[in-house]
């Protein structure tokens, strides 16, 4: 089957949230299970310089967590604080343990081919294609868009009734050339902080990430520990520079 012959689901967590890829008409929230989100990719063309690097987000995948013991320690940290205390064993997790919040945008077939194109110019520097299930969980005026729902009624439901559409993600994989992670938040913060690459300021990536969530996720369901206090940190090296 050719792209022409059918239409595309992308997936955004970082800089797709609030810059989308050409030809959408539709975002749509929701989640991913089995993945936590983290800054631990070096950018050296869009929030940074060679010579000065930036940090933009990939996600980690809970086999690579599994096998990693510095991993499952930020973990603990963010995703499962609040069962830090009562010890966790790794081994037993399940991927409904962990998510992730952002949204798939809908990419007619016509269009399919080239956004393809323009996205792998676009996700460089160590990002690679997956293929993962979205949970969709519509917005209110969403529900009530006719066009929507029957393009939705074509769709895979999961036993709760939920759409589940299999989406294209961009992932800079633990094994690539630009991962730092694991690393200290302070860290990462300082240089959010500080760095500017050919796509503007590092901080404002990470702002414009915080602030498209809260849009796609008025009810607080992501509760992104993580991000939240990576954005503290960062304005507050800010305001010391």
């Amino acid at each position: 089957m050719t792209y022409s012959e059918k239409p595309s689901w992308v997936l955004g967590y970082g800089s797709l949230l609030f810059k989308p890829p050409p030809h959408a008409v539709y975002r749509l929230p929701g989640h991913i299970n089995g993945f936590v989100r983290r800054f631990w990719q070096s950018s050296s063309d869009h929030r940074g310089t060679p010579e000065s690097p930036g940090r933009v987000v990939t996600l980690i995948d809970l086999k690579n967590i599994q096998q990693n013991e510095a991993f499952q320690k930020d973990v603990l940290k963010y995703e499962l604080r609040d069962r830090a205390g009562s010890g966790v064993n790794f081994d037993e997790l399940t991927v409904k343990d962990l998510s992730i919040w952002g949204c798939i945008y809908y990419i007619p077939p016509s269009k399919a081919k080239e956004v393809a194109e323009y996205l792998e110019l676009r996700e460089q520097d160590g990002y690679t294609a997956h293929e993962v299930d979205f949970n969709v969980r519509l917005l209110p005026d969403q529900e009530a868009d006719p066009e929507l729902l029957e393009l939705m009624s074509t769709l895979n439901k999961d036993a709760n009734g939920n759409y589940l559409i299999k989406s294209i993600v961009y992932i800079g994989t633990i094994d690539n050339a630009s991962f730092v992670g694991p690393e200290d938040i302070n860290d990462t913060a300082s240089i959010i902080s500080t760095n500017v690459g050919p796509s503007g300021p590092n901080l404002e990536y990470l702002s414009n990430l915080v602030t498209s969530l809260k849009t796609l996720d008025p009810n607080h369901n992501s509760n992104d520990y993580y991000l939240k206090e990576l954005l503290k940190c960062s304005l507050k090296f800010q305001k010391k520079v």
